[in-house]
């Protein structure tokens, strides 16, 4: 059944006043150019877009089953419209099955859940020194490894470690079989950093963190991100990131997006948590290991949205970095944007950007 809603609407041309019709698709935008600070409206933004997502509503990826699920009804509830499921370094019967579940849930929508487009690989080709709070599982890569895994859910994308032996031949043989990957978990320098983009790596896994910093005498992977990167993802619940890092990365990395990195902790009280094979803790709104290391996050996309808008970004600009930088990342023309022909992945916030509505595929929650 076709719907229509009015409001200032953002459109791939700027901000319209006006009508946005759709079924599953959208079909029709009509109105008129606009400054939205001018009225006082509702604003009409693109579904937000998460590729790296751990847990939700007390469910962790890697317990598979039912739990990506559970997961993507959670995340849907905060404006998410897709997402990646994301798995963690562990012993390599638990990341096949929590594989086959996302290849499952990837496969098909469930009522009021974010689409799952398919899994994000962050572990196990990771280097040990640089685990965060990844358990200790690391391994070495190899191309019939990924092929294999690959067989069970599509993997969207994969981190990789470059520095490891052999890790550098494997990024160009999985760029030009046609993955995405991701520079992340890594005691590389700028050099294996440069050098694993110039291979085809893509992007970085939550820049500035589990990496190499910046030092002006040793830029590391973080200086190679800043001086070459056109995509990364960050987690902007300003404890993982400070703002000035933020607005630094945002003057360096021209489609620098958002992710939440969010666990089972997302949605729930404070309390205990898994995260793969570990307990985390959440509190004040962090998500730490018992040693008070930083262990993914709560956040969900609406607050990250809410942050980026209150570190000083317009919300055009922010709205981007949580929907169609992310989009354009994985080649997807059809969402992150309210366009005619675009799935009709729809958010409606207020004039405090709380959410009001939540559209996935037309159907509202």
């Amino acid at each position: 059944m076709r719907a229509a809603i009015t409001g200032n609407i953002l459109t791939p041309a700027g901000w319209v006043h006006g009508e946005i019709g759709f079924d599953t698709r959208i079909a029709s935008i009509s109105g008129c150019a606009v400054d939205p600070t001018s009225n006082g409206d509702d604003y009409i933004l693109p579904g937000f877009i998460d590729l790296h997502v751990h847990g939700g509503g007390g469910k962790d990826v890697m317990e598979a089953g039912d739990a990506v699920r559970t997961i993507a009804a959670i995340h849907a509830r905060h404006g998410t419209t897709s997402l990646l499921a994301t798995t963690m370094t562990a012993p390599a019967d638990d990341i096949k099955l929590a594989l086959a579940a996302i290849g499952s849930a990837a496969a098909r929508r469930g009522k009021g859940e974010a689409r799952v487009l398919g899994a994000h690989l962050e572990g196990p080709y990771i280097n040990p020194g640089k685990l965060g709070a990844q358990p200790d599982y690391a391994r070495a890569a190899t191309l019939a490894d990924v092929h294999a895994l690959a067989a069970l859910a599509p993997l969207k994308l994969i981190t990789v470690a470059p520095e490891i032996a052999g890790h550098l031949a494997l990024v160009k043989e999985l760029a030009d079989a046609g993955m995405r990957v991701q520079i992340g978990h890594t005691a590389g320098s700028y050099e294996d950093g440069k050098a694993a983009l110039e291979h085809g790596a893509h992007g970085f896994t939550h820049l500035f963190n589990a990496m190499t910093g910046l030092h002006h005498r040793e830029p590391g992977m973080v200086g190679a991100a800043l001086a070459h990167a056109q995509y990364a993802e960050l987690i902007p619940d300003l404890l993982h990131v400070h703002p000035g890092a933020i607005r630094t990365a945002l003057r360096c990395i021209p489609k620098l997006y958002c992710v939440t990195d969010s666990t089972a902790a997302t949605g729930m009280p404070d309390g205990e948590y898994m995260l793969g094979r570990q307990v985390v803790m959440k509190c004040l709104g962090g998500v730490r290991l018992p040693d008070g290391t930083l262990a993914g996050s709560a956040l969900t996309m609406d607050q990250a949205l809410r942050n980026l808008v209150g570190i000083g970004l317009d919300l055009a600009d922010a709205s981007a970095r949580v929907s169609t930088y992310a989009a354009d990342y994985l080649g997807l023309a059809d969402r992150g944007r309210l366009a005619p022909g675009a799935w009709a992945d729809v958010v409606v916030l207020d004039r405090d950007l709380q959410l009001k509505a939540v559209y996935l595929e037309g159907e509202r929650l």
